[in-house]
């Protein structure tokens, strides 16, 4: 492994986190804000930091190796939060701590919040915050790559290390015309969703803040109360609208722009993740009603856009979910655990990952049955590879065990346990609001400094799907001879 190749790319990756504050900074100026000198001292702090890792480092003449690659997706990620926080405090807006989780929390897509007072912020910090979203929820890499594609055929096992889902189809030929390709239509669906917004009534600003969060599943909005401050059926049926397509698989979109929509209606982890949508609408629908918590036709709209948000890992909050019926909530938690398609922006387990878990559990009892029988697993026409089934049963068992060390860690800091278990399911899922004192209207704010710092490792593995982070901290990943 070569760090000179890895400080230059880190810097590269500085550099462009110090364009991206430039945004926010003209706002702060256009403005007057007093966030204008925060904004400044991180432009300065992240440029100068690129500068010097770019003078260290050496540009990548070959491929990257896999150690490489992970590396510094891992610590690329680490790197553009704490460059990231800065604006949170060096305008004393948030202590370190809290900045720190601020950013992770924008980045991962997650939108969990330390802030009790969102509307009180500057408009260019407001900005920010949604931006995080933005460029975490494509992901810093993809976009990195899209926008400065110089380096080698390596750059895959950047790409792999930051994409979620299963890897069935990650040795992709032009791995540079697919990042590209996929930024284009983020884009796209960002520019389109922006203007719905602002057709919806939205000033420009607070248009862009939600698409910002929406088409990356994020859920930041600069509202304290969230989307329940539009009361707006309208604007609940346009969020919901670009929450489920940018739950999709971004490649689909590509195939589909290629080959005809006829893809988008073939996919079968699209089709099945609608299908639990609309199941899990019905079954709280019904509960609401018989509670008597609303009408058929309310509960209808209060348990579709829920469906919708906490499925794709949004965590927009139409209204106190905390508040309902037990089997409710009950079906919420799951929803934050499958999460949406692999692919996506959203987070959780992935709807192909418990297809695969699923199929492969009936196919085990098959066998039982009928101990000569040749297994075959397929979806969309594809036969999975034994190698892919193992990968996602160490996922799903990895996944499972950080949860719970994340519950461990929350109750022994003096979270209620069941508080405690929202919170790492919803941070692990990248998805947000939890439940009881941390609940949809609540913030993060009262958790203890342990629990902050366990709920910030617990958004950044989640949206890295743990390996990249695990990896680099194991000591043998950064010795020169192993078998990375």
């Amino acid at each position: 492994m070569n760090i000179r190749i890895i400080l230059f790319v880190l810097g590269k990756l500085a550099q462009a986190c110090g364009l991206a504050l430039m945004i926010p900074f003209v706002v702060a100026l256009f403005y007057g804000e007093s966030s204008l000198m925060a904004f400044l001292v991180a432009i300065v702090i992240s440029l100068f930091l690129g500068r010097l890792f770019m003078g260290q480092g050496h540009r990548p003449t070959d491929s990257l190796t896999v150690r490489e690659g992970v590396a510094i997706t891992a610590l690329g990620w680490i790197m553009i939060t704490l460059l990231g926080m800065i604006p949170y405090a060096a305008g004393g807006y948030l202590s370190v701590l809290d900045s720190i989780f601020e950013c992770i929390s924008g980045l991962s897509g997650t939108g969990a919040t330390v802030i009790d007072d969102i509307e009180g912020l500057p408009a260019s910090l407001v900005l920010w915050r949604a931006l995080t979203h933005w460029f975490g929820g494509l992901g810093i890499i993809v976009i990195f790559i899209a926008v400065f594609p110089q380096f080698g055929k390596g750059i895959v096992h950047m790409f792999n290390a930051e994409s979620t889902g299963p890897r069935s189809d990650r040795t992709l030929p032009r791995i540079k015309e697919m990042a590209k390709a996929l930024f284009t239509v983020y884009v796209a669906f960002t520019i389109v969703s922006t203007l719905v917004f602002m057709l919806c009534g939205m000033p420009f600003l607070i248009a862009a803040d939600h698409a910002f969060a929406t088409i990356a599943t994020g859920g930041f909005s600069p509202y304290n109360d969230s989307v329940a401050h539009f009361h707006s059926p309208v604007i609940e049926l346009c969020l919901s609208f670009f929450m489920l397509i940018s739950s999709a698989n971004f490649g689909m979109y590509v195939a589909a722009w290629q080959k005809g929509f006829k893809v988008i209606l073939d996919d079968t982890e699209f089709r099945v993740y609608l299908a639990i949508v609309a199941v899990a609408t019905a079954a709280m629908s019904l509960d609401l009603v018989l509670a008597q918590q609303w009408d058929g036709v309310e509960a209808l709209r209060q348990a579709f856009f829920q469906s919708v948000s906490i499925s794709s890992s949004t965590g927009f909050v139409s209204n106190d979910f905390d508040q309902w019926p037990v089997f409710s909530k009950f079906i919420l938690l799951v929803l934050m655990f499958v999460g949406g398609c692999a692919g996506s922006t959203t987070g959780g387990l992935k709807v192909t990952r418990i297809m695969l878990l699923v199929k492969t559990l009936a196919a085990i009892i098959r066998q039982k049955m009928h101990p000569n029988l040749v297994l075959h697993i397929r979806s969309n026409g594809e036969e999975f590879s034994m190698d892919l089934i193992y990968g996602v049963a160490r996922f799903f068992f990895v996944y499972t065990m950080l949860g719970v060390l994340w519950t461990f860690i929350l109750v022994f800091d003096g979270v209620a346990i069941f508080d405690a278990i929202g919170l790492s399911v919803s941070t692990m899922g990248s998805c947000g609001p939890g439940f009881g004192q941390f609940g949809a209207t609540a913030t993060c704010s009262a958790l203890p400094p342990l629990s902050k710092v366990a709920l910030c490792f617990s958004m950044l593995m989640g949206r890295l799907e743990a390996f990249p982070v695990l990896a680099i901290l194991m000591p043998s990943f950064w010795r020169h001879r192993n078998s990375w």
